[in-house]
């Protein structure tokens, strides 16, 4: 990208040849949507449209409407580069639009009646491989953290993915999330098409074992204080297993995102 674009508009936080910041061009939309093509479709085997093979950048209707968080390397040859994404709705213009994402895969209506407050839709996330690490994963969460804070959020959710469509590949993982973190009934999203996630009886497998086998990612949610939805979601066009999550902004204090920000699992 041109280092020219970024320059009009303020980057959120800064950590060495890094910056978060809000996507404010449809150069850097276009950049993420291309990160997204690369970590999505070429690396975890997603099936892409012709539209986007041909474009090789991950795109749907909803980018148009949600905000981009970009981390951006401006690296030593002055040449910056897309290289963290998260893509984020709020309810309020999930509402004026077509809804939120999740509910194409997730009844969110228990969500929506209960929760109180804005809520925001996480998705879309991803980092590049050479920049899994603390430092773009902090700029990341320190870069939501903001956005919660600007926009009043109360509750936030999304999707996780675990790869590949077989659940019982995922049994002890899927049951233990089902068993420990679900969400109570008024807040619990129910998968639409929907695959049981208690696929094994609680005590009959290593917690721990099942803890370790978990995407970082979902690890990350549930240090911060995640809850499941009930039932998964094969999504055979991204080649995942999705499982409902759902953290109460309330309860995510500073310490817990340091101890998120700080991990040493990539995404």
């Amino acid at each position: 990208m041109a280092p020219q674009l970024l320059a009009l508009a303020p980057h959120i936080h800064r950590q060495g040849q890094l910056d978060v910041r809000i996507a404010r061009s449809d150069e850097e939309i276009a950049a993420a949507q291309a990160l997204r093509y690369r970590i999505f479709y070429d690396e975890m085997g997603a099936q892409p449209s012709l539209a986007m093979q041909a474009a090789r950048r991950d795109i749907d209707d909803y980018d148009h409407v949600c905000d981009h968080l970009l981390v951006i390397d401006h690296g030593l040859d002055g040449r910056p580069e897309v290289v963290g994404t998260y893509r984020l709705l709020r309810q309020q213009v999930a509402e004026r639009h077509r809804g939120f994402y999740s509910a194409g895969e997730y009844d969110l209506s228990p969500l929506l009646a209960s929760a109180g407050g804005q809520l925001l839709e996480l998705g879309r996330s991803c980092v590049a491989p050479e920049h899994r690490n603390s430092t773009t994963i902090s700029l990341l969460w320190r870069g939501i953290a903001t956005y919660l804070a600007q926009h009043r959020i109360s509750h936030m959710f999304g999707c996780a993915s675990l790869h590949g469509t077989d659940p019982a590949q995922h049994a002890a993982e899927l049951s233990y999330l089902v068993h420990h973190h679900l969400a109570p009934p008024a807040l619990r999203a129910r998968a639409l098409d929907h695959a049981p996630m208690d696929l094994l009886p609680a005590g009959s497998y290593d917690v721990k074992a099942a803890q370790r086998a978990l995407p970082p990612l979902v690890k990350g949610y549930l240090r911060v204080g995640a809850m499941v939805g009930d039932g998964a979601f094969v999504d055979r066009q991204f080649n995942t297993v999705d499982v409902f999550v759902l953290m109460p902004v309330g309860g995510i204090t500073r310490r817990y995102l340091d101890r998120f920000a700080t991990a040493n699992d990539a995404v």
